[in-house]
Protein backbone atom coordinates (compact mmCIF):
# COMPACT_ATOMS: atom_id res chain seq x y z
CA UNK A 1 0.00 0.00 0.00
CA UNK A 2 1.30 3.66 -0.79
CA UNK A 3 1.17 6.79 0.97
CA UNK A 4 -0.30 9.78 -0.60
CA UNK A 5 -0.11 13.36 0.02
CA UNK A 6 -3.66 14.72 -0.33
CA UNK A 7 -4.88 18.34 -0.19
CA UNK A 8 -8.06 18.94 1.22
CA UNK A 9 -9.82 22.19 -0.04
CA UNK A 10 -13.11 23.60 1.64
CA UNK A 11 -15.01 25.58 -0.10
CA UNK A 12 -18.90 27.68 0.52
CA UNK A 13 -20.46 24.21 -1.33
CA UNK A 14 -18.02 21.44 0.19
CA UNK A 15 -14.71 20.13 -0.20
CA UNK A 16 -12.28 19.17 -2.61
CA UNK A 17 -9.45 16.70 -2.59
CA UNK A 18 -6.42 16.25 -4.60
CA UNK A 19 -3.75 14.11 -4.35
CA UNK A 20 0.18 15.60 -4.81
CA UNK A 21 2.94 13.24 -7.16
CA UNK A 22 0.40 11.61 -9.53
CA UNK A 23 0.50 12.12 -13.06
CA UNK A 24 -2.98 13.31 -14.99
CA UNK A 25 -5.83 15.08 -13.15
CA UNK A 26 -7.20 13.38 -9.93
CA UNK A 27 -10.06 14.96 -7.68
CA UNK A 28 -12.58 14.17 -5.27
CA UNK A 29 -15.50 15.77 -3.55
CA UNK A 30 -18.06 15.40 -1.00
CA UNK A 31 -20.44 17.47 1.60
CA UNK A 32 -17.56 16.45 4.22
CA UNK A 33 -13.54 15.99 5.03
CA UNK A 34 -14.32 12.74 5.50
CA UNK A 35 -16.41 12.71 1.90
CA UNK A 36 -14.04 14.31 -0.01
CA UNK A 37 -11.26 12.11 1.43
CA UNK A 38 -13.04 8.50 0.50
CA UNK A 39 -13.91 10.35 -2.97
CA UNK A 40 -10.94 10.91 -3.59
CA UNK A 41 -8.81 7.63 -2.71
CA UNK A 42 -11.62 5.73 -4.83
CA UNK A 43 -10.16 7.97 -7.89
CA UNK A 44 -6.80 7.41 -7.19
CA UNK A 45 -7.28 3.46 -7.37
CA UNK A 46 -9.43 3.90 -10.19
CA UNK A 47 -6.41 6.21 -11.83
CA UNK A 48 -4.22 4.04 -11.25
CA UNK A 49 -6.03 0.87 -12.53
CA UNK A 50 -7.00 2.53 -15.46
CA UNK A 51 -3.56 4.09 -16.44
CA UNK A 52 -1.48 2.16 -14.93
CA UNK A 53 1.75 2.51 -12.37
CA UNK A 54 3.24 4.88 -14.63
CA UNK A 55 1.04 7.34 -13.31
CA UNK A 56 2.77 7.11 -9.82
CA UNK A 57 5.78 9.87 -9.88
CA UNK A 58 7.83 7.92 -7.73
CA UNK A 59 11.02 10.73 -8.22
CA UNK A 60 11.60 12.72 -6.75
CA UNK A 61 9.46 11.78 -3.80
CA UNK A 62 7.36 14.51 -1.98
CA UNK A 63 8.52 14.87 1.59
CA UNK A 64 6.50 17.25 2.94
CA UNK A 65 3.26 19.70 1.40
CA UNK A 66 3.10 23.37 2.89
CA UNK A 67 0.15 25.75 2.62
CA UNK A 68 1.80 29.45 2.42
CA UNK A 69 -0.78 32.91 2.01
CA UNK A 70 1.50 35.85 0.77
CA UNK A 71 -0.03 39.15 -0.57
CA UNK A 72 0.73 40.48 -3.64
Amino acid sequence: MRQYKIIVEKHPDGYVAYPLGLKGVVVGQGDTYEEALSDVKSAIKFHIETFGEDVIEIEPPILEAFVAETGV
